[in-house]
């Protein structure tokens, strides 16, 4: 995803592989050193993503929230966002962190993604979601594709090897009855390279729009994002209860001028059973109750959306704040 994908090629294959067959190769990793599950409990442990991506800075807006209305302490951790802090949580050593709701999905039930497949985190919760991380296929306009149903017998770059890109590719195309295809795995750097030469058809790719990189690729081609619509978008949001309906407005990409339908998976927070619920509600409600005061996303995060696309049980401090 786009906190934390490569740009590695691995190769194709002929894929005709179910959701659950997808592997990752990321491993859980529990960072030490922080303060949660111990100690001072006004003093918080958050973890967010890299410090170039959305996470970062949108958790240390939340912190300046949160230790101006409470007697909190937030310490914001740079980490390699959803995954690694999957594991933080399950170890107490992160009391908060941003994830996406797929991977908490897949965490919570212990697949999708290697790391968890058999090792449900049973202590994972959820508090709310916060923005959509978009869907998008994108295209060359001379490949002729055009709504999902094109997509059928051509080569399609579903991003890393085993990322939540890849997953929610293969599980997309499985849902509205996309079996033959070749399948390229890259990050999206390297698949713009690819669609520019010719090498693939389409290429999967998940972030907030606009993604720079499919920018980059409209300036010097013409390009097409495929629209899910009708049924194509209503089988999606049925194979998964982490989908949700999203538009990409048009002109949004240079040459792509009228309205691209899709779907997104959500940014979230996340936090550990474990964690006091007057702690959870506290935070909750101080970030929910001042979301005019944040910068990043703010036009997305609101008390009133902050169910939406929740993937998991809620904490029960965050079920007491949102009722």
């Amino acid at each position: 995803m786009a906190d934390s994908n490569s740009n590695q090629s691995t190769g194709s294959n002929t894929s005709r592989r179910t959701f659950m067959q997808v592997a990752g190769a990321t491993g859980i990793a529990a960072l030490a050193g922080c303060t949660g599950g111990g100690g001072d409990t006004t003093r918080l442990s958050w973890h967010a993503g890299g410090t170039g991506g959305t996470y970062f800075p949108l958790s240390n807006e939340f912190k300046t929230i949160v230790e101006e209305y409470t007697d909190f302490t937030l310490q914001v951790q740079s980490t390699g966002a959803s995954v690694e802090n999957v594991g933080s949580l399950q170890s107490g050593d992160a009391d908060f962190a941003l994830i996406q709701n797929d991977v908490a999905y897949f965490a919570k039930n212990g697949e999708g993604i290697e790391a968890f497949e058999g090792n449900p985190v049973e202590n994972l919760r959820g508090v709310a979601t916060l923005y959509p991380e978009t869907i998008t296929v994108v295209t060359l306009k001379s490949t002729g594709i055009t709504e999902p149903a094109d997509l059928a017998g051509k080569t399609i770059n579903t991003g890393d090897l085993g990322s939540g890109t890849q997953v929610n590719a293969v599980q997309i195309l499985e849902a509205i009855g996309v079996t033959d295809y070749e399948e390229q795995n890259a990050g999206f750097s390297t698949a713009a390279d690819q669609l520019r030469n010719g090498d693939i058809d389409a290429a999967f790719v998940v972030g907030g729009w606009p993604v720079g990189a499919i920018s980059d690729l409209a300036a010097n081609n013409d390009i097409e994002i495929v629209s899910f619509t009708g049924d194509a978008r209503q089988q999606v949001l049925d194979a998964a209860p982490f989908y949700a309906e999203d538009t990409i407005p048009g002109g949004t990409y240079q040459g792509v001028s009228e309205d691209r339908q899709t779907v997104s998976v959500q940014a979230m927070i996340a936090t550990r059973a474990e964690l006091e619920a007057d702690t959870v509600e506290g935070v909750t409600a101080a970030i929910f109750d001042h979301t005019d005061e944040l910068e990043i996303k703010k036009n997305f995060i609101s008390k009133e959306s902050a169910q939406e696309g929740m993937s998991i049980d809620l904490h029960e401090g965050a079920a007491a704040y949102f009722g």
